[in-house]
């Protein structure tokens, strides 16, 4: 299976001719080298309904006839854009088909800002995946702070890759992300969402040299990178 980072937390999982996109925000990240109009896809799967999570969602589904699968009022509102839609909630599972998404908690916060209109649609909880696909289960962490229930997580789900917020400010920071590290109990963890924007700014080489000196394996990928694993 081929791992692409997009930037921020869009992450790309593609298996032979398969393949799930994982918030698509493209056009908003100037650091970004991939249009959302170069995007195959057969799925989009949201995290939470914040506008550099969700940006490109309506874009990439409408031109590769692809679902999108959210929490339940985050995928209303994208059926609202015409958009086909799964939805679903914290704990649930889906099949796709060519894989299974479970959504895992995530401490955040989740809604759409209409600065127009001055009015905040609720997007829902926040949350993140263990997707299961190509004989490898890979976490997606979602916009967290650093909870208890990680531990939990990584007991009861044998994690192959995990993708982990590092930004500080919006997430967590290094420090928390490396004690999520601990207890998520990847075999490889590749940071996201974080140099995007100034105030989320950070060294992911140094936060990779902090989880090997714990003995976890980590890796950097810049934004259109590939991983093969």
């Amino acid at each position: 299976m081929e791992l692409i980072y997009h930037g921020h937390s869009c992450i790309q999982m593609v298996d032979g001719d398969k393949s799930l996109v994982i918030d698509p925000f493209l056009r908003g990240n100037p650091l970004a080298v991939t249009k959302p109009e170069e995007i195959k896809t057969d799925a989009i799967l949201l995290t939470h309904a914040h506008m550099d999570h969700i940006l490109d969602a309506d874009l990439i589904a409408k031109s590769n006839d692809a679902p999108v699968v959210a929490i339940a009022e985050l995928a209303a509102y994208m059926s609202w854009k015409g958009v086909k839609t799964i939805d679903m909630n914290i704990g649930g599972t889906v099949d796709l088909g060519f894989a299974k998404a479970k959504m895992v908690q995530a401490f955040h916060s989740s809604g759409i800002v209409l600065s127009d209109e001055k009015t905040i649609i609720y997007g829902g909880m926040p949350a993140g995946y263990i997707v299961n696909m190509a004989g490898l289960t890979v976490l997606h962490a979602g916009d967290t702070a650093l909870f208890s229930d990680m531990k939990m997580i990584g007991e009861r789900h044998a994690i192959d890759i995990a993708f982990i917020p590092i930004g500080d400010h919006y997430t967590m920071g290094i420090e928390d992300a490396l004690q999520a590290a601990e207890w998520f109990n990847a075999t490889l963890v590749i940071p996201m969402h974080y140099n995007t924007f100034p105030v989320i700014q950070q060294e992911a080489e140094h936060y990779v040299q902090l989880l090997e000196s714990k003995g976890i394996k980590g890796l950097v990928l810049k934004p259109g990178e590939t991983a093969t694993v």
